[in-house]
């Protein structure tokens, strides 16, 4: 990166818990873009299998607004390492305990899944999420009942995602105001040599170059 990432300009106000979606039996809110027309992306980073703490020294020296989406059996062995990350100002949310696909489980497999992974948390980062991330994006109608049983407020998807040299849209050929931008805890021997950390500073790139800066998905959510 040539200059920093300009800083996200002030979150809007947020609503009492009690009128969310999720809350007092509600169903959670499904979000891939949030509506905002502030110039602000989210960045998103699933399951856990890479523990580079050169990305620490990333976040913590950029500032940079991290949401965390960690999968039990892939982070569990290295949730020391994302709680380093949560220190530096990432935030913890829940990918379920074991990746399945969950329209092919039952509405109890589902809770299983996603509470089992409350619970988890909760136990090593003293947190209940209320953020959950489907494995693949895939969920039903259960996923959502589930969900709300367990807490969650909001089902994130995602409007593009992190590759190694750019960025892949669901629709058209930029970032649009609200977008979450989905990319995965890799490394090297998974992304042809390259670091998450340098493949981290292609996407701020890019998304400077559209006159895009991050902010942080819990304020807006």
């Amino acid at each position: 990166m040539t200059e920093p990432l300009a800083p996200p300009p002030k979150p809007p106000a947020r609503a009492e818990h009690g009128s969310r979606p999720g809350a007092h039996g509600g169903l959670p809110q499904v979000v891939d873009r949030v509506p905002t027309k502030d110039k602000v992306v989210f960045l998103t980073f699933d399951d856990g299998a890479e523990r580079d703490p050169r990305f620490v020294r990333m976040v913590r020296e950029l500032r940079l607004p991290v949401s965390m989406f960690l999968t039990d059996s892939v982070a569990g062995p290295g949730y020391a390492h994302f709680g380093r990350l949560r220190a530096v100002g990432a935030t913890v949310q829940n990918h379920t305990l074991d990746h399945p696909y969950l329209p092919g489980l039952s509405y109890a497999g589902q809770r299983w899944e996603i509470c089992g992974q409350q619970d988890k948390l909760q136990q090593r980062f003293g947190i209940r999420p209320t953020l959950f991330r489907p494995p693949y994006g895939e969920y039903n109608a259960d996923t959502l009942r589930a969900a709300a049983e367990c807490g969650i407020r909001s089902l994130v998807t995602w409007r593009a995602s992190m590759q190694i040299n750019d960025l892949r849209y669901a629709e058209g050929d930029g970032l649009r105001p609200g977008d979450i931008i989905l990319a995965h805890f890799r490394g090297p021997d998974e992304l042809h040599g390259t670091s998450l950390t340098e493949m981290t500073t292609r996407m701020l790139r890019h998304i400077q170059s559209q006159g895009y800066t991050v902010a942080r998905l819990e304020d807006y959510l």
